[in-house]
């Protein structure tokens, strides 16, 4: 069989250390060219990872190249910019999460990628973690069989190091020096909203878009804002179905760790799950299972050994799943707007309506 044809736009930090060095480690992938900006920087990665074709125009890669996925690492806000003529050259594209800047951005692209037949790929590398996977497989089980009784409650708690986000993830990063090209073509800023407001709508669709995005996952339904309050540290959100749930966005300083946790209720038990940095490699996350069915049986915790294999390394392994055909995106543009909808939400339940 031959080997999936992979471009990669964009080999920054996370283009190099999030994605290439994934991709060129995956035995029916090759990486066959990238597009690098700055010239100097991406001869010196393509060398580094083998990489045979170096372009500084990601349009010439693409109208030279023969593809079958590219992996477009760039800033959220060039997205929009970016990806409408991406997605005409191309079948398969994955992105780094949020979707685009606004909802309407974010809109126009998922019709965009569906009108190309271009599946695009946000990459939400939670989704791929091993411990994802089993906890959502487990709710799958509990709710079919109905032997834990109803999902009662979900509750996300988040605080990362500010500086030091991806806890030394990036050691090794290749840069030659050459300075980061300016005056680049983005979304235009947001609109309607007072300084504040604009301020931690950006912080939100950063930084907890993962969080807003597993909560989708795990209730596997639709969610409206109930509450946030005024320090924007407690959301709480109600399901289409009517389960509860939480979000407690860093409610703490953490200098050193990542602690992320996610607590599933159900009547009967719970599920916790706990994720690592995003730069973490050869490591799951964690899961505790709590069963207790009542009736005199004893009440059991379990910790199952998932494999060791980091998100971001699963999440490419995925991709080419998807260029294969062989599984669709764990989550697609269009599911992504959903996203951007709930931190529009949680903004005009804090701040009120935005002003037309």
């Amino acid at each position: 069989m031959e080997k999936i044809r992979i471009g990669c736009i964009g080999v920054g930090y996370m283009g190099q250390m999030a994605h290439l060095r994934n991709y060129v480690n995956i035995d029916d992938c090759q990486v066959v060219a990238l597009a690098e900006l700055r010239e100097k920087t991406g001869e010196l990665v393509a060398e580094r990872y083998g990489v045979p074709h170096v372009y500084t125009d990601h349009l010439k890669m693409l109208e030279t190249e023969k593809l079958d996925g590219v992996a477009v690492i760039q800033p959220f806000n060039r997205h929009a910019v970016l990806l409408p003529e991406i997605y005409q050259r191309v079948k398969n594209v994955i992105t780094e999460k949020p979707l685009a800047v606004s909802v309407s951005a974010g809109e126009a692209l998922a019709q965009a990628a569906s009108q190309a037949g271009c599946r695009h790929m946000v990459g939400y590398h939670k989704l791929s973690d091993p411990a994802t996977i089993y906890v959502k497989e487990t709710m799958n089980q509990w709710r079919q069989s109905g032997q834990m009784g109803k999902l009662r409650y979900i509750r996300m708690l988040v605080s990362m190091p500010v500086r030091n986000w991806g806890c030394n993830g990036f050691i090794g990063v290749l840069n030659a020096g050459d300075p980061r090209p300016t005056g680049l073509d983005t979304e235009p800023p947001l609109s309607g909203m007072s300084e504040e407001a604009a301020k931690e709508y950006m912080n939100i669709v950063n930084n907890f878009i993962h969080q807003i995005n597993l909560m989708h996952h795990f209730l596997d339904e639709s969610y409206s804002v109930v509450h946030v309050d005024k320090t924007g540290v407690l959301i709480a959100v109600q399901s289409a179905s009517g389960v509860p749930a939480v979000f407690e966005l860093e409610p703490y300083r953490t200098t050193v760790q990542w602690d992320e946790s996610i607590l599933i209720a159900f009547e009967k038990g719970y599920i916790k799950l706990t994720l690592p940095t995003p730069m973490a490699e050869n490591r799951a996350g964690t899961v505790e299972l709590y069963t207790d069915p009542g009736d005199g049986q004893t009440p059991q915790r379990t910790f199952p050994t998932l494999p060791w294999v980091g998100a971001m390394r699963q999440q490419a392994i995925h991709f080419i799943k998807v260029c294969k055909g062989e599984m669709a995106p764990p989550c697609d543009a269009a599911q992504a707007v959903r996203d951007l909808n709930v931190v529009e939400d949680c903004i005009q339940t804090r701040f009120g309506p935005a002003e037309k």
